[in-house]
Order: C-alpha cells, then structure tokens, then sequence
C-alpha cells in the first residue's frame, strides 16, 4: 500500500492567488501565448486525422493489400517512437520556444517533402514523409502539452489543458474531410486523381508550420524552468527505486501498447471497412448524393450493389471521431465520479463486446459498433497513463516517457490485422483489438491489486493521442 504523504492530492482553489486564467504570479498576461498553442493542437490533430485515410488511397494506387497498407501507420508511428525521448531531452536544452520552433521546421520539412515524394511516385517516398512529419509533431506534443498547465495559476491547469485538447479534436474531425477531398478526388471523366493531388494539403501544412515558425520566433513567451523529465526520486528509501519493480507500471507499458495498436488498426482500416464489409445501402439514399448534399458518398460497388464510396467513407472518419470526442467530454465527467480502474475495465469490456459484434458480421449492428468503439476508446490512453504513474513521485517522469514510447504499438499490430483482414475478411480482422481490449480491460479490473491502492478519481482525459 502506498503510504497517504506520497499519494497524488488535489489543490484546493480556495487556497491558490485570486488571478485570471492566463495570469502568471508576475502578472505577465499569457492569453496570446495561449492561442498559439491551440493552434499546434489543431494542427497535429488535423495531421493525425489525415493520416487515418491515406491506407486506402495507397491500397489503390499501389496495389498493396491492407498488412502492406498498415507501413503508413508504422511510419506515423515509428516517428513518434524514435523522437519520445530525444524530443524530451531537447526541450530541456532549448525551452518551450526552441522546442516548438525545432518541432514546426521538422513538420515543415515532412510537409515539403511531399511534393518530391509525389514525383518520385514511390511508397518510401510516401512513408519518409510521414515519418517526418511525425517526428516534428512529437515535439509539438511533448512541449505543448504540459505548457498549457504553466500559463497561470495551478488551479486552472485542467482548463487550460481541456481548451485546448478541444481544438485538437476539431483538427481530427476536419483531417479525414480534407484527406478524402484530396486523396480520392476525380476528374469529370471520373478517374482518379488523387496521386497528383496527394502533396497539396502537405505542401499546405508546410507553409503553415513555417508561418507558425517565424511567429513564435518573434512572440515573447514565458519560458518557465522545466524539470528533467528522467530525473529519479530518491527521496523514498523503503520503496524499490526501479520503476519495473511496480507491477501496475509495466502492466500499464503493455496495456498502452496494447491499446495503441487496437486504436490504429481500427482507424487505419476505416475506410476499407465502410467500403467493404457495409451492407447495401438503400437506392434513395443515392438521391441524397445526386442532389449535391451527399456528391460522391455513394457508388456502385464490383457486387453491383450501391455501397459507400472513399471519400463517402472519409467523412464518415469524421462522424467517427466526434464520437471519440463526444467520449472524451463525457468521460471526463464519469471519470470525476468513480474511480479510473474502474471506468477503464468497463469501457474496455465494451470495446471487447463491440469488437466481437463487428467479427459476428451482423449487418448494420456491427457497422454501429465500430462507431461506438471510438466511443470507448476516447478515455483508454489517459487513463492508463494515470493508472501507471500513480503514486510514482519524481519517478512518475521516467515512467511517463516509456508509457509515451508503448505507442509503438500502433506501428507494429496494425500489420497483424491486415494480414488476417487479408486471408479472411476485415470484419474477421477485429479479432486483433479484441484481444488487445481484453488485455486493457484485465489490467484495469486488476489495478487495485498491482498497485496495492484502493483507486483514484479525478483523472483528466486531455492527455491523449
């Protein structure tokens, strides 16, 4: 049982300075540095949401199969991975300012990169591009994240955060809109051109970051101390100083990973879901299409049936992540009310549940429940981040970075459910992030146990991937 000194406490409000929001104890305003800020969430949630229907597009144009498809999620992936810690590190060397700089004239460079890459006409070329891009998001994360809970006083650390978050989300809802204008438009001969058009929206974010760049340059920004992210505590000579000695941390690395990878798999192959395994959808709603409310969601499939078209199933990505951001608020509140292990084993059950619904082909039931899975998954990474720190002290900072590298999982399970979507179908593909959710919800039911603690509440859910 952790002892009550080193268990996490909430602060007070009655107790901190009477300041505004954006009021640092010097008095310094910080609401333009603020709205800087929430530009970087918007941003990389657009680019993360833009990723998320590019598989297809490659699938198509390449003629690869959905495991070859998966290599864009590894290279997203793989991005982040790589940079977690060096990002981490530099932005002890550099500050916040440096740090966001570094990190838009990297996404800078992956965005540029694609108007060779188009040339090229290569899936390496494609892949480098997003591994890039990755890499300078990375740092955008890593810094932006915990600058926001700085920019006045403590008490409002968790609205701040929100605010934010709230703009990533609408950069996620607004990714797979754009991607599918551009990745699956057509000529008025009706022929694809979405090879050509591919650089366009990259090209877009380059000059974007480097706008964003210069800005930044030029804005005062106050450059709060940060601690070593890797510095352990030593101030608790009973407990073990390994941060592997506590079973609720490492369980949570593998239960991240785990979750990561099911998240993935189920965004990359979207798409191909709606495209695929949607039962025949009703003629009249093609009327909808035709009067220009719905242009080019529907087409008649090689079945003959009338079925969601790409960019159709592009905007559905959106619909999708409004649920997860619908998610995201309400679990937010849950989670305020009962306690984190609890409310994660639950919604992991769920996910289970509606992952073998999905497997079952139950028509327009298991088309339902790939929407709701968005649903449940909304609070998974926070929580388990929380879960996994939990009553770790200065150590909390070292765990927290292997927590962040589990992403990894996304890079690597996504092929796995490619490849069983490849020799059966995509609905028999859920079978993967059913395991994987099944992992998650053991490791929340099993937390009390692990950490030797009774549960927390409170939990935030604006960490998130």
């Amino acid at each position: 049982m952790i002892a009550p000194e080193h268990q996490p406490t909430l602060l007070d409000p009655r107790l901190a300075p009477n300041r505004g929001m954006f009021v640092l104890e010097d008095g310094r305003n910080t609401l333009f540095t603020f709205v800087l800020l929430i530009l970087l969430f918007a941003l990389w949630g657009f680019c993360n949401g833009m990723i998320d229907v590019m598989d297809k597009h490659f699938q198509e144009e390449l003629h690869l199969t959905l495991a070859q498809s998966a290599w864009v999620q590894f290279a997203h992936y793989l991005g982040y991975f790589l940079m977690a810690l060096p990002a981490g590190w530099l932005a002890t060397k550099l500050g916040y300012k440096g740090g966001i700089i570094t990190g838009l004239l990297i996404t800078a460079i992956g965005g540029f990169w694609f108007i060779p890459a188009t040339h090229i006409g290569s899936f390496w070329a494609f892949l480098l591009g997003v591994c890039i891009i990755a890499a300078g998001l990375t740092f955008l994360e890593t810094i932006a994240n915990p600058y926001t809970t700085v920019l006045g006083p403590v008490q409002f650390a968790a609205t701040r955060i929100n605010l934010a978050q709230s703009t990533n989300g609408i950069g996620l809802l607004l990714g797979p809109i754009v991607g599918g204008m551009f990745f699956y438009s057509k000529n008025a001969a009706g022929e694809s051109t979405g090879s050509e058009n591919l650089w366009i929206p990259y090209a877009a974010i380059g000059v974007l970051t480097l706008i964003l760049a210069i800005i930044f340059y030029f804005s005062t920004m106050p450059d709060i101390e940060m601690e070593d992210d890797y510095h352990l505590d030593n101030s608790m000579p009973h407990v073990s100083h390994s941060i592997w000695s506590h079973p609720h941390f490492w369980m949570a690395v593998i239960a991240q990973f785990l979750y990561v990878a099911a998240q993935a798999g189920i965004f990359s192959f979207f798409i191909n879901y709606m495209t695929s395994q949607v039962p025949p959808v009703p003629s009249s709603w093609n009327v909808l299409g035709d009067s220009g409310w719905l242009g080019g969601w529907f087409e008649i499939h090689s079945d003959g049936n009338l079925g969601f078209s790409n960019k159709g199933a592009s905007n559905l990505a959106s619909l999708g992540f409004l649920c997860f951001l619908i998610g995201r608020f309400t679990g937010s509140a849950i989670l305020k009310k009962l306690a984190a292990h609890k409310v994660l084993g639950f919604y992991s059950a769920a996910s289970v549940v509606l992952c073998l619904l999905v497997f079952a082909k139950l028509g327009w039931i298991s088309v339902i429940s790939v929407f709701l899975t968005y649903f449940f998954m909304s609070i998974m990474f926070p929580t388990i981040f929380a879960l996994g720190i939990f009553g770790l002290g200065q150590r909390a900072k070292k765990a927290s970075s292997f927590i962040v590298m589990a992403i990894m999982g996304g890079a690597i399970l996504p092929k796995l459910m490619g490849h069983v979507a490849d020799t059966y179908d995509l609905s028999r593909g859920f079978i993967v992030p059913m395991f994987c959710f099944t992992v998650v919800a053991v490791y929340g039911f099993m937390w009390p146990k692990l950490s030797g603690s009774a549960g927390m509440h409170g939990v935030s859910t604006s960490r998130g991937h």
